[in-house]
């Protein structure tokens, strides 16, 4: 038998058998959410003597060869399952616990099985948050950032480490991902933020990218990867896809929600309230920061926002949504490093 599933249809009753030591009478999946780089699915089991059925979330590879092959590219299988198996554990975000964390070898296919956190309202990044939602998303950025602040338990994991081949990868294909962004975009993004997206693609094409080791990184950090109100309210939000999980400096995840994540009203509105309260959650949790230490790699960080919808949007499967999205993301990031001057304090260094 094959150690996991690399789809739901795969599944046999002695893989039930063996991860929840019994086999369903009935058991049916359905697609949840709209990942780009993996298919989710929810599980419903009935189990006979038993009046309401059990349901427990999925994930797989996607189904898409563009997809998939971008993912397993850039290892983000395999940090998605390293960390359920290795790091959740450890850290008081909120994420779904496992039943099952598996991966292949050669990292292009994987299975996760999970708790169903619903019913739920999934974030949704084309719509925005209010600012409950988003004091609730950055309570769970402290939750992540600071018990790996600094600490090589956690950021000398080899598994995490840089992976030099990949990252020039990505800068190779940078000038092709941009230039089919442009093409996309440059009758619907402002001309000045268009212009700061090349002049990030020119910076990017002939920098190599430093790596601090400060913290982790949640790496995709915005409204599509959060459920809001789970289990029917009973808790207020869990943290979801750590296939971009990395070690770097946690203000990139900070700057990223900020701009990629809750609209630019709400983010000019409260940009200072947000980022007070996650310096409080931080020295809460034993690691003193004050908004005036963090605002320079908080700005600098919201250009991640930038080159994640330019890279993304050129390599993984082209949908209406995603479209939407990622337009979305470059709009809210490019507006925020706009405002701050994020390119030239990069390079300032």
């Amino acid at each position: 038998m094959d150690r996991f599933p690399a789809h739901p249809d795969d599944i046999t009753d002695a893989w039930w058998e063996r991860v929840l030591g019994r086999v369903p009478s009935r058991w049916r999946w359905e697609p949840i959410g709209t990942g780009q780089v993996g298919d989710s699915v929810r599980f419903t089991l009935d189990f006979a003597g038993e009046d309401a059925p059990m349901t427990l979330a999925g994930k797989f590879a996607a189904a898409d060869p563009t997809s998939r092959g971008t993912a397993a590219m850039l290892g983000l299988y395999t940090k998605e399952v390293r960390f359920y198996r290795d790091l959740a554990p450890l850290l008081p975000i909120r994420t779904p616990r496992t039943h099952v964390a598996d991966i292949a070898e050669d990292g292009a296919s994987f299975c996760l099985l999970f708790e169903d956190l619903g019913p739920a309202r999934g974030g949704n990044q084309i719509a925005g948050c209010n600012l409950a939602d988003a004091e609730a998303v950055i309570d769970q950025a402290a939750a992540l950032h600071a018990p790996s602040w600094h600490n090589p338990a956690m950021l000398d994991a080899d598994w995490l480490q840089p992976d030099p081949a990949a990252a020039g990868q990505v800068k190779a294909l940078y000038p092709q991902a941009h230039a089919i962004f442009r093409e996309r975009y440059k009758d619907s993004l402002e001309p000045e933020f268009m212009a700061l997206c090349e002049a990030l693609a020119e910076h990017t094409a002939t920098t190599d990218r430093v790596t601090e080791k400060v913290s982790l990184v949640h790496g995709d950090f915005r409204l599509d990867n959060v459920l809001f109100d789970i289990k029917g309210g009973a808790e207020p939000v869990a943290v979801l896809d750590w296939q971009t999980l990395t070690i770097g400096n946690g203000l990139t995840d900070v700057g990223y929600f900020l701009g990629c994540g809750i609209g630019d009203t709400l983010r000019r509105a409260h940009e200072r309230d947000l980022l007070e309260r996650y310096c409080a959650r931080m020295t809460a949790l034993g690691v003193p920061l004050t908004v005036d230490q963090i605002w320079r790699d908080y700005v600098v960080g919201a250009l991640h926002g930038v080159s994640t919808a330019v890279f993304s949007s050129a390599f993984v499967v082209r949908t209406e949504r995603g479209d939407a999205n990622f337009l979305s993301m470059a709009r809210g990031a490019c507006a925020l490093c706009h405002e701050h001057g994020a390119l030239d304090l990069l390079k300032k260094g």
